[in-house]
């Protein structure tokens, strides 16, 4: 299999099934793998803010077991590894400054990590206000991009790329009331040349559309694909047609 990394910079749309550990029963979560599957998402990101159910590597195994689908880890701290993934996303929080999130636990974890064998991806996180306080907000001590700077975002994602990152992520958090507008990303995805996935509010095929036409390379689901798993059908449907395929 190529590298995850590779994979990431297809010059295509995809889609990324989020699942957060805490949130799903074994036979949800096997439901969703299988669906996913059959609908040919392209990755799976697993992780949360705060897994508190010890749940990591036993969801990470039944995703593998399930679907030859990419494991990526999204961690919310340096606990939340399991070797059984396939890559992790090593997030610094750029549009923060909070000196743990940007360097600090990474400091902890990379020892680990190069140990694990897992693939890193070197990640920018960028928080976007969403509407309303989101657990990584709080869980990271940091202000979010207001939701109308784009001129910030822009100007974040490009310090990211030129200290090496290699994947910018624009998240609005889990359970945004409102994703992240298309005006931001538009003016982010000309601002920098690597890759760049959007998260966060994205509950229906209009706003996928939106956000993918927008400028957005990867597009991260996750509440509305727990409840629906159906979705995620009509989802990568959508994305095939963007990507002009039947």
């Amino acid at each position: 299999m190529m590298r995850v990394i590779e994979l990431l910079n297809k010059k295509q749309k995809q889609l990324v099934v989020l699942i957060d550990p805490d949130k799903q029963d074994n036979n949800t979560l096997e439901i969703l793998a299988k669906t996913s599957q059959k609908a040919d998402v392209d990755y799976f990101f697993v992780g949360g803010s705060l897994l508190t159910s010890g749940n990591l590597d036993t969801t990470v195994k039944i995703l593998k077991e399930n679907t030859d689908i990419p494991v990526i880890l999204f961690p919310g701290n340096t606990y939340q590894l399991s070797t059984k993934a396939d890559a992790i996303l090593f997030l610094s929080l750029i549009s923060g400054r909070n000196p743990d999130m940007l360097i600090g636990m990474h400091v902890i974890a990379a020892p680990y990590i190069k140990m694990s064998g897992l693939e890193v991806i070197p990640t920018g996180y960028m928080l976007i206000d969403s509407g309303k306080p989101t657990a990584v907000t709080y869980m990271s001590n940091s202000f979010p991009i207001p939701h109308d700077k784009k001129d910030i975002a822009a100007c974040t994602a490009m310090a990211g790329e030129m200290l090496g990152l290699k994947v910018i992520y624009m998240d609005a958090g889990s359970g945004a009331q409102k994703t992240i507008s298309t005006g931001m990303i538009e003016f982010v995805k000309k601002s920098i040349d690597i890759p760049v996935i959007v998260g966060g509010g994205i509950k229906d095929e209009t706003t996928l559309e939106k956000i993918l036409s927008a400028g957005a390379d990867i597009a991260v689901v996750g509440n509305k694909f727990e409840t629906d798993p159906e979705l995620v059908l009509r989802f990568t449907e959508q994305i095939k047609k963007l990507n002009g395929k039947k």
